[in-house]
């Protein structure tokens, strides 16, 4: 016969409740007896009756997560470092992890929502692209949906999320820049709609004014946060009289595409021209030069809204937590 969860609170003598708990991550069972539960059910090799626990629970013990591309985006490092983090932390918590993609802003992208959310396909949702104003927030609180996110929108919704300080790190990296020698530093945005577009160009125009630098038009370029976006970007800014001597972007995808126009028109980066990018994905390691950079723990980060919206579905009285990270900013090459 099939071992049951009886057996295994039988053999630690525990309770059945505690040996549930235990296995379905609750903090209120102490690590040690948590660990104790996990290797007995292991060693018994105790299966758990799924089914039957989202039937007790209400629960469908899966959260989800729509990955906003216009195209497919898994090739992205940014993604690939966000998924690796969702669901390494959703496995170590013994819950799934749905995902699906997704054009933002478009009725496909509401129809996955509106899937998932009446088919009780996921507990909550993880959010991350954030527009400033975002259907996505309105309609998941409409709903009573759980869902943390991150950055945080214009929305007038509470809800816990994870903030980088775009704003103060871009700033920063701009008057490094001033004071290495730079006054023609251009900005590569990325679509206006985003939070983190808002923030990080809020931060660059306020880098430049308190170096005393008034920003000139000519100096921003759009993107759409990928390479081909930055390549096209770089060459609107190197066509000009007087092209800058120093790009930051949007994002790192984005500034490996002004890394390749800068390199097609013979100039070294990081030599003849500094580029920087923004979230310091383990690939900027393996450039040559490697890339000048904003470092944001994505992977951590991840981990870190799973756990935020795994403790919103088993404490919803506790308020929403809100926090804020400090990225840091990599500079290995000299410009």
């Amino acid at each position: 016969m099939p071992v049951t969860i009886r057996d295994v609170a039988r053999k630690l003598n525990l309770s059945v409740t505690t040996v549930s708990r235990a296995l379905d991550g609750y903090d209120d069972v102490a690590e040690e007896t948590r660990q104790r539960v996990i290797a007995a059910a292991l060693e018994m090799e105790y299966v758990p009756n799924r089914a039957a626990r989202q039937l007790r629970r209400q629960r469908a013990d899966t959260i989800g997560y729509v990955l906003p591309a216009h195209e497919p985006r898994f090739a992205d490092p940014f993604f690939s470092e966000f998924v690796a983090g969702l669901g390494d932390e959703a496995g170590s918590s013994n819950v799934d992890l749905l995902i699906s993609t997704a054009s933002p802003n478009e009725e496909e992208e509401q129809l996955v929502y509106q899937r998932w959310v009446h088919g009780h396909k996921v507990d909550g949702f993880v959010l991350n692209h954030m527009r400033l104003r975002d259907w996505r927030v309105i309609y998941l609180d409409r709903k009573e949906v759980p869902f943390v996110s991150l950055e945080r929108t214009l929305d007038p919704v509470e809800y816990a999320c994870i903030e980088v300080d775009g704003f103060g790190a871009v700033r920063e990296l701009v008057l490094r820049l001033v004071e290495m020698g730079h006054r023609r530093i251009a900005f590569v945005c990325g679509p206006p709609h985003l939070v983190i577009q808002a923030d990080r160009y809020a931060g660059y125009r306020d880098g430049l004014r308190s170096a005393g630098i008034m920003p000139t038009l000519e100096l921003i370029a759009e993107s759409d946060l990928t390479h081909q976006g930055g390549y096209h970007a770089a060459q609107q800014l190197l066509s000009i009289s007087d092209p800058p001597s120093a790009i930051l972007c949007i994002n790192d995808l984005t500034a490996f595409g002004v890394y390749q126009a800068v390199r097609e028109r013979g100039l070294q980066p990081n030599r003849d021209i500094c580029i920087a990018g923004f979230d310091g994905l383990e690939i900027t390691r393996w450039s040559h030069p490697e890339l000048i950079t904003i470092d944001q723990p994505v992977y951590d980060i991840a981990r870190q809204l799973v756990k935020m919206l795994l403790m919103s579905l088993n404490e919803s009285d506790k308020p929403y937590s809100r926090v804020m990270i400090k990225p840091k900013i990599m500079m290995p090459g000299c410009c």
